[in-house]
């Protein structure tokens, strides 16, 4: 479904990425794990099309989509949830996930507003808080919600459990595991090891850039 071929990237002159390789398939979860400044989010970045490679390629869903634009990538059904989350805090929960709205695709799963209420429960009640009134675990459940409301055939994840409670890092590897599930691929950047054992099937291990281990569940 996803896969780095080679992939070196950075930002101007500076680079961060040094050959990396990676794969996932469809229905899997894999976890990029790395310590601040490995390269995880600069990987994501790079597989959605907000930084263009330096060399190597990257293939979605059969096609090489490393020269195109990032809309263009997220209309091909990949979605992307990054760390500092992105939400529109002017706008309510329910209009932030409409925002996120995409047409339904053939073998993939369709979210409506009810299937993402069933899949973060604490987001029904808050359908017309502005998100700027959000706590931090319930906007990083609703920016995965607005991403999901794209219809993606696979999601990338970047940190999805920093900086919350234990409880609300419960939930999300609840929902991980339901798009699992669901036949959704999810690819997720992570430094906390013992969640990330709990929700992917394998692993890679990045390091100053270079991919240094990959691990099987």
């Amino acid at each position: 479904m996803l896969e780095a071929r080679r992939l070196s990237a950075g930002y101007g002159a500076a680079r961060v990425l040094f050959d990396v390789e990676l794969t996932v398939r469809h229905g899997e979860v894999v976890a990029l794990l790395g310590r601040n400044g490995a390269g995880k989010s600069t990987t994501l970045k790079t597989l959605m099309g907000l930084i263009r490679p330096f060399s190597g390629e990257v293939h979605f869903d059969g096609r090489r989509v490393d020269a195109w634009e990032p809309y263009e990538v997220a209309r091909a059904g990949l979605g992307y949830v990054p760390e500092d989350r992105r939400i529109f805090t002017d706008l309510t929960v329910a209009e932030n996930l409409e925002v996120g709205r995409q047409p339904s695709r053939e073998a993939t799963p369709a979210w409506s507003p009810e299937k993402l209420f069933e899949l973060f429960p604490a987001l029904r009640t808050l359908q017309g808080r502005r998100a700027a009134h959000l706590s931090g675990g319930e906007q990083q459940m609703l920016c995965i919600a607005r991403t999901l409301a794209g219809n993606p055939k696979a999601i990338l994840l970047d940190e999805p459990s920093e900086g919350l409670a234990p409880i609300l890092v419960e939930q999300v590897g609840k929902a991980i595991l339901e798009l699992k599930r669901a036949g959704v691929c999810v690819l997720l950047s992570e430094q906390n090891l013992s969640f990330a054992r709990r929700v992917a099937d394998r692993s890679y291990m990045l390091e100053q850039g270079r991919m240094r281990q990959a691990y099987a569940d």
